[in-house]
């Protein structure tokens, strides 16, 4: 009989859920994530799957993956690479290799290792493990497919009902390895298949097998634990950036007293806030569904001359099919704000893929001048935060705002604490009958002096009768003019209106060495893996500076000062340095260098970490990482 297995404490894990697409790695990395979450763990999330809607079973095209990393502290992104890979079946493993650690543990369903199972990974031997040099790790090898059928011989199932369970077995044994109790899994699950109870009992049999069968097998030699921390008083739970952003909408109408009305078309990867929305009907949240992204930003803005918080949500392909309605948005100057959950490019490029590479579409990419706000979220958590300051900004600047999340964030998890409603700041929208306060009479164009902000006049709003239009209007009347001092006029006021909420945001800050001769620059999803790649070449006893970019259209009154007290600026995007030549473009002469892929999966911070270096060093290399 097997030793009972020691217990290392560890600071972090990272853990990788691979299977084929209808495994359900999706579901088991999630519930692992919310139970890490429960126990005080922080957590950080990638999901990863093909855009197929169903490649060949047991095919190397047709692999799902879910990683996670949970940890004490510090834990900003899902890792670089896994200690701990589950796979599924042959091509999970193929497919992850280059995932992985070179001693992760490696778990496999050793009943879909078969000869089958092998050809369709595309094996030329029997044995997969040496055939990809992965002589030196330790392989838990389990029935996982037989031993779920064993365990649910008698529910009455058939046997693809009971296949699809498996994933249950599996959780159960990594909850086992990481010495986490299954109460939490348990109550999971009964919350999403309480009204399928049939399917709930199955789930919750085979989580408990799983669990027991590495408990008393000794299925490993080691198990590991991870201790929580302390927390803050309140409510936790697991988010993904898409919930958080709907959330975020949902709270700034409430705070601002106006009706929430989101009009959109499905999108991979943005589609699950339509879906979020979409739920909550019954809190007074209005959704529709368009036809097609055209009509989805239309009925959006027609929401906000109506009176609403118009919304509307997409990923880049949308926003270009987007961009005529989103310069009428401009002209009319109403309130709207348009989420951009990016993907990998051009034309429908990579549909479940992540990368930064819509900024230059979302600062210009209209006819004539139209400038507006562009905001980028950091972390799946912060999409909370941003949604709710890219409504306050275009509810009190009568602005169209476009914030950028991506696949990365919108897909991802953290651990979040539910914040109050009540510590967040007030949004007071720009009626017409609230700040309109001179003698003369009202016309649509009449501006607030402090902010150029032209006054919301809601339909029906006695005294207030208007239209507005696509076509440019007279400053002073609101009526067509085709005048050319007028046209130059209006144009210097939209723009002048986006330059001056720059004093209403938040000061751009400094991370690091404030006397560092290198400061790395980033913005939005990037966040998490600049952090920790300077937090190790701070540690190291190396000195650094890093600012991350959350304001990008107008940006923050301070950048100059920070960026100018560096010698050398390293920016860092997944993309060919649209965010590098946008700063460029802004403060001339600095001493720029570039670290950017485009590969459509999340940087690695070893990467980031080793250029950083090599710029620390006097090492001349201006374009890192492609």
């Amino acid at each position: 009989m097997k030793e009972k297995p020691t217990v290392e404490v560890l600071n972090d894990v990272v853990i990788r859920f691979a299977g084929d697409s209808g495994d359900g790695m999706q579901l088991t990395g999630s519930l692992f994530s919310d139970v890490s979450a429960i126990l005080g763990n922080q957590i950080s999330t990638f999901p990863n799957y093909p855009a197929e809607i169903r490649a060949p079973q047991g095919s190397l095209g047709g692999v799902s993956s879910f990683q996670v990393r949970i940890g004490t502290s510090g834990v900003y992104t899902p890792g670089d690479y896994a200690d701990v890979l589950v796979a599924m079946n042959p091509s999970a493993l193929k497919v992850n290799v280059k995932n992985i650690k070179s001693n992760a543990v490696i778990i496999i369903d050793e009943s879909a290792f078969d000869e089958m199972g092998l050809k369709k990974g595309e094996f030329t031997t029997q044995n997969p493990f040496v055939e990809l040099g992965l002589t030196q790790n330790e392989v838990i090898s389990v029935q996982i497919t037989e031993m779920t059928k064993e365990s649910l011989k008698d529910s009455g199932m058939d046997l693809k009902s009971m296949d699809r369970s498996k994933n249950m077995f599996a959780l159960g044994l990594i909850l086992w390895l990481y010495n986490k109790g299954i109460a939490p899994a348990e109550e999971l699950l009964k919350k999403k298949f309480g009204k399928k109870p049939s399917i709930l009992e199955a789930n919750l049999k085979v989580l408990s097998d799983g669990y027991n069968f590495g408990h008393n097998t000794h299925a490993s030699v080691k198990t590991y634990r991870i201790e929580g921390t302390e927390q803050l008083p309140g409510h936790y739970t697991e988010v993904s950036g898409n919930q958080a952003t709907a959330l975020g909408l949902v709270a700034a109408a409430e705070k601002a007293g106006v009706q929430l009305f989101l009009g959109s078309y499905p999108i991979t990867p943005a589609t699950d806030i339509l879906h979020e929305l979409a739920k909550l009907k019954p809190i007074g949240v209005k959704t529709m569904q368009a036809e097609d992204e055209i009509a989805g930003i239309s009925t959006a803005v027609g929401a906000a001359y109506a009176g609403a918080l118009g919304v509307t949500s997409t990923s880049g392909p949308g926003l270009a099919l987007k961009s005529e309605a989103l310069g009428y948005a401009v002209m009319t100057e109403l309130p709207l704000v348009l989420i951009d959950v990016m993907r990998g490019g051009p034309s429908t490029g990579l549909p479940t893929k992540s990368e930064q590479t819509d900024l230059m579409q979302a600062l210009y990419g209209r006819n004539g001048e139209s400038p507006l706000v562009v905001l980028a979220a950091t972390s799946p958590s912060d999409c909370f935060d941003t949604a709710f300051r890219a409504c306050k900004i275009a509810l009190e600047h009568m602005t169209p705002v476009i914030m950028l999340t991506d696949a990365y964030l919108g897909n991802g998890a953290s651990a979040w604490r539910i914040p109050q409603l009540s510590d967040y700041p007030a949004i007071q929208p720009h009626y017409a009958q609230e700040y309109y306060k001179e003698e003369t009479p009202w016309t649509p164009y009449m501006r607030d002096p402090e902010t150029y902000a032209r006054y919301w006049a809601v339909p029906g709003t006695e005294g207030f009768t208007h239209r507005v239009g696509g076509l440019e209007k007279d400053s002073q009347t609101g009526a067509i003019s085709t005048e050319p001092r007028n046209h130059a006029r209006m144009v210097g006021y939209r723009k002048e209106k986006v330059a001056k909420i720059a004093d209403t945001i938040p000061l751009l800050e400094e991370m690091g060495d404030a006397d560092a001769e290198v400061i790395v620059v980033g913005w939005g999803s990037t966040y998490g893996h600049i952090l920790t790649a300077v937090e190790q070449i701070l540690s190291a006893g190396r000195k650094i500076a890093m600012a991350q970019f959350k304001y990008i259209s107008p940006l923050p009154r301070n950048t100059e000062e920070v960026i100018r007290k560096h010698k050398k600026v390293v920016v860092v995007e997944q993309n060919t340095g649209q965010f590098a030549a946008y700063l460029s473009g802004m403060l001339e002469g600095i001493d720029l260098y570039k670290f950017n892929k485009v590969e459509g999966q999340p940087l690695r911070v070893a990467e980031i970490a080793d250029y950083l270096l090599h710029i620390l060093d006097g090492e001349i290399i201006k374009n890192g990482g492609m």
